[in-house]
């Protein structure tokens, strides 16, 4: 069986612009049957997702997350599937991580501030609610006050990762995020390596216990894709794919379900899910100190 598979969505618990029930129903409209949930360090979306698709079968939920890391240059973005996302100790570690979020927002205002362009941050807030805060919710406003005419303007002259307006988080390394993956006996995946470009990365994530790439993704050209298949082919790997859909209004132009991913693929995640819970969990990750990447 092919298509009808999206592992990579967001909705309002970060920064998708449809709530966990319409996500599932646009799904469910589009023909897809197994949607992965995967918000920006925030498993909160999930209890709603999965209560809306029991309206909709066969249509299944797969539990995840993405978590955002900075390296020297460049973000990196590791996904989880099937995690344990109701340890104590997993939410924990994600309320540090919005927490994070939050004070990130307050200094790319004053970032933002020093170039002649003001925003306050609770404007920010008002839009996120009870989401996890980030750089979309920052071009939003940036748009609402006239400074740029879209999102995407917003990060093409301001907020890209090397933009003047950019603030680098808290430093989490991608080998941290795939050792807390793993400890939540969950599937970590390198999320859209061709956006990163930081291909020299894959061994060392290897090594701490990655076990997919996401190959099949919209803003992959198809040498890339090929060249990520090849590279889990060569690793051991799951090449999996997604949309990395956050809803009609939020300026990016990925469709839904869009491109198309084999089933075969979520098969594979279950059975490596099941592996991972084979066995003992690692010890917890010591965190890096805070300071900046």
């Amino acid at each position: 069986m092919t298509g009808g598979v999206d592992l990579h969505t967001h909705t309002t618990a970060s920064d998708g612009t449809l709530s966990p029930s319409e996500l599932v129903r646009a799904a469910a409209r589009r023909g897809v049957r197994v949607l992965a949930v995967t918000d920006h360090d925030s498993t909160d979306g999930l209890r709603d997702a999965l209560a809306e698709a029991e309206q909709h079968r066969p249509l299944t939920i797969v539990p995840g997350l993405e978590i955002n890391c900075d390296v020297p240059g460049a973000e990196v973005h590791v996904l989880g599937y099937l995690v344990d996302h109701e340890a104590a100790w997993f939410q924990d570690f994600l309320r540090e991580q919005r927490a994070e979020r939050v004070a990130r927002v307050h200094r790319i205002a004053a970032r933002l501030a020093e170039l002649g362009l003001p925003i306050d941050p609770a404007e920010v807030f008002a839009i996120v609610k009870e989401g996890a805060a980030g750089r979309p919710h920052v071009a939003q406003v940036m748009v609402q006050r006239g400074y740029v005419k879209s999102v995407r303007e917003a990060f093409d002259r301001y907020l890209h990762v090397n933009g003047p307006a950019n603030v680098p988080r808290k430093r989490l390394t991608p080998a941290e995020a795939v050792r807390i993956i793993r400890r939540a006996r969950g599937v970590p995946v390198f999320a859209h390596p061709g956006l990163a470009d930081r291909d020299a990365l894959i061994p060392e994530l290897v090594e701490a216990g990655l076990m997919g790439i996401e190959a099949i993704y919209a803003e992959h050209s198809a040498a890339q894709t090929a060249h990520y298949q090849d590279l889990c082919r060569r690793h051991g790997l799951i090449a999996t794919g997604g949309s990395d859909y956050h809803g009609e209004r939020s300026g990016r132009t990925n469709p839904l379900g869009h491109p198309p991913v084999p089933m075969s693929v979520y098969v594979e995640l279950k059975d490596a899910a099941q592996r991972a819970r084979e066995h003992e969990p690692p010890p917890a990750p010591e965190r890096t100190e805070p300071g900046r990447a």
